[in-house]
């Protein structure tokens, strides 16, 4: 039975799914941007492109095995559901948002009866239910930072990244409901019939991702600096030392190091003897 795989068609989230599917290994082919699904060449995997807030929905009733979403829309889906994997992108919030010249400034300073403006009325209704406010829910498909100011809501609940869209509408964060960001997530039902294949596409953009923050770091260095650079470059498994041929005084080495420590790590091979400094990309990195 083929696998199905549901990513979102458009949006914040669509690019970079994209970009970690086809660094990954899968290839979708060169007609995918206009194609509703396709089968990835070589795997018995078909991916979905669909809105991202349909997704939890397809995974729990069962139509696809993995999709990749929003913490959010899982949230406002009100499905339980498994994230096999945080993917580390999409990163934002979902927020109580009121006017700043309002006498609102925490929730309890809501009064009943309250218009709230939002595209996730499921998880805003939860959210004001717990707290004991009777308010009204005003679903709106975006834009919500502007319903205030033209009396369609008193206050709204909304996705925050910066914070900037909210201040140029003179709105103002008073408490968040959801901290969010992009998973890969299934549902115990597939992975119990899917597992392995779930796996395989986690383990795969993971990766992906894992490589991302890393470079392949080769330098030949003097062999008496070799204890030094053992403590310099601990690496998955310590430095990787190769011969170099007609050469008893040097040796060859190959570590991998986060990215952000390049700078500092090239600096002080050079003041150890080092020569012949290489970095390298890595596509995907597997431990």
């Amino acid at each position: 039975m083929t696998f199905k795989m549901a990513v979102p068609n458009k949006g914040r989230l669509h690019d970079r799914t994209i970009e970690l599917l086809l660094k990954s290994g899968l290839d979708l082919g060169e007609d995918w941007g206009r194609r509703l699904y396709v089968t990835a060449k070589n795997q018995d995997i078909e991916i979905l492109f669909v809105r991202a807030q349909d997704i939890p929905r397809f995974i729990a009733i069962g139509s696809v095995d993995l999709g990749i979403t929003g913490q959010d829309q899982i949230a406002d889906s009100g499905f339980v559901l498994k994230e096999v994997l945080e993917l580390e992108f999409g990163h934002c919030r979902l927020s109580v948002a009121v006017p700043e010249q309002s006498n609102i400034r925490t929730v309890d300073d809501i009064k009943d009866g309250c218009r709230v403006a939002t595209s996730f009325p499921n998880v805003t209704k939860r959210f004001f239910d717990s707290k004991g406010k009777n308010v009204e829910i005003v679903n709106v498909s975006g834009a919500a930072e502007i319903m205030p100011y033209i009396g369609v809501s008193d206050i709204i609940v909304d996705l925050v990244s910066s914070g900037a869209t909210l201040k140029t509408n003179r709105l103002m964060e008073i408490e968040t409901l959801v901290t969010s960001q992009a998973v890969m997530v299934t549902s115990e039902k597939a992975m119990e019939a899917n597992s392995a294949r779930i796996m395989d596409i986690v383990n795969s953009v993971k990766s992906v991702i894992d490589a991302e923050n890393k470079k392949y770091l080769m330098a030949d260095v003097p062999v008496s600096q070799l204890p030094e650079i053992d403590k310099l470059f601990p690496g998955l498994a310590g430095p990787t030392v190769m011969n170099i041929s007609g050469r008893t005084d040097m040796v060859a080495i190959h570590v991998v190091v986060d990215s952000n420590t390049i700078f500092d790590s090239v600096n002080k091979l050079q003041k150890l003897g080092a020569k012949g400094i290489l970095t390298l990309p890595i596509e995907r990195l597997v431990p």
